[in-house]
């Protein structure tokens, strides 16, 4: 058995949106992994404090969703504002996300304890709040429910391009494959490891371990 840190993350509202439009406001069904990731070096206190080998697994629910209507604020082609633009704007409402963290548990537990910026998820007004608590992991397989997961590991769920690492500049980024089933899947699959059981005879949760997220990677030469 493994220790790891859970973190439960909860919001009334959230929405992420999907960069690979452009022109209208498309949202995702989960936050990507460099989202999450943010939110993770916010409260440590900047990427400068996060070790740079920075992996977890994470399961997400929304209890609801909607679209409302957001201001914004277009430049030109010359990069001159331009008149205010009303857009739709899907969000999630009653949100929870489960991040697992594996390594370094009490940097994050302090950090997530008194967190050095707010939480937030998604847009920068989405305020969060977390708990956080230790629970042991296992080598066994276990049950995808509302994980998000490599694009191998499983065939369920809706297959994502989603980013996973963004420079500090933003200049360069990764982009990775992921299944996610919103309704979750009761489909059973080998991450490596698994959230160990409460009780006997069920299945725990399976942790899918992401890639690294540290943006000092494309520093190092591993980025692309």
């Amino acid at each position: 058995m493994t220790d790891a840190l859970q973190v439960t993350v909860t919001a009334a509202v959230a929405s992420f949106r999907n960069p690979l439009y452009a022109g209208v406001q498309v949202g995702l069904p989960c936050p990507p992994p460099s989202t999450i990731a943010g939110m993770l070096a916010a409260a440590a206190g900047g990427w400068d404090r996060v070790p740079i080998g920075l992996r977890f697994g994470a399961a997400f629910t929304a209890a609801g969703a909607g679209t409302d209507l957001e201001t914004y604020h277009p430049l030109d082609g010359r990069g001159r504002a331009t008149a205010a633009t009303p857009k739709d704007r899907e969000f999630l409402a009653d949100v929870v996300l489960t991040v697992w963290l594996v390594d370094d548990l009490d940097f994050w537990g302090d950090a997530l304890r008194r967190p050095v910026w707010p939480l937030r998820l998604g847009r920068s007004q989405d305020l969060a709040a977390a708990r956080t608590e230790r629970v042991e992991l296992v080598a066994a397989a276990g049950r995808q429910g509302h994980a998000i997961v490599p694009a191998s590991m499983s065939v369920a769920g809706t297959l994502l391009r989603l980013p996973t690492v963004l420079s500090v500049d933003r200049a360069r980024n990764r982009w990775d494959g992921y299944r996610y089933a919103r309704s979750g899947s009761d489909q059973r699959i080998d991450t490596g490891c698994s959230v160990a059981p409460t009780e006997p005879g069920v299945v725990g949760q399976a942790v899918a371990l992401l890639g690294e997220v540290h943006p000092g990677q494309f520093d190092s030469g591993h980025g692309r």
